[in-house]
C-alpha cells in the first residue's frame, strides 16, 4: 500500500494549489485521510483531516483557506488551499488510516511529501 501526493508547487500570495493524493494497492477500506505539513527545524503539524463519512477537521490558521475533501470511490483525498499565504510554505504530507484486508487491523500512512512554497 503507498500514498501518491500531487500537486504543490510555487505561487504567489494570495494564490490558490490543490493538492492530491491517492492510495493503491492492496486496499479493503481507508478511513481518516489528511494532510500535515513540516518546515525545517519544526514538527510536523496537522493542516486537515477528513473520515470517511465526511466529517473534516482543520488546524486553526487554515480555517476559511482551505478545504479538505475526498473521493471514496478512488482512495483519494483533495485539499484546495486558497488565500495562500508565505507562512503556508511546508512540505505537504498526505496520511490516511488503511485496512488492506477485512478484520486486518488499520495501519497508518504516509505519502512522500509534495513541497508548496508561496512567494510574498
Amino acid at each position: 500500500v503507498q500514498l501518491q501526493a500531487s500537486g504543490g508547487g510555487l505561487v504567489q500570495a494570495g494564490g490558490s494549489l490543490r493538492l492530491s493524493c491517492a492510495a493503491s494497492g492492496s486496499i479493503f477500506r481507508v478511513d481518516t485521510m489528511g494532510w500535515y505539513r513540516q518546515v525545517p527545524g519544526k514538527q510536523r503539524e496537522l493542516v486537515a483531516t477528513v473520515t470517511s463519512g465526511g466529517t473534516t477537521n482543520y488546524a486553526d490558521s487554515v480555517k476559511g483557506r482551505f478545504t479538505v475533501s475526498r473521493d471514496n470511490a478512488k482512495n483519494t483525498v483533495y485539499l484546495q488551499m486558497n488565500s495562500l499565504k508565505p507562512e503556508d510554505t511546508a512540505v505537504y504530507y498526505c496520511n490516511a488510516d488503511i485496512v488492506s484486508r477485512r478484520f486486518y487491523p488499520s495501519i497508518n500512512r504516509w505519502g512522500q511529501g509534495t513541497h508548496v512554497t508561496v512567494s510574498s
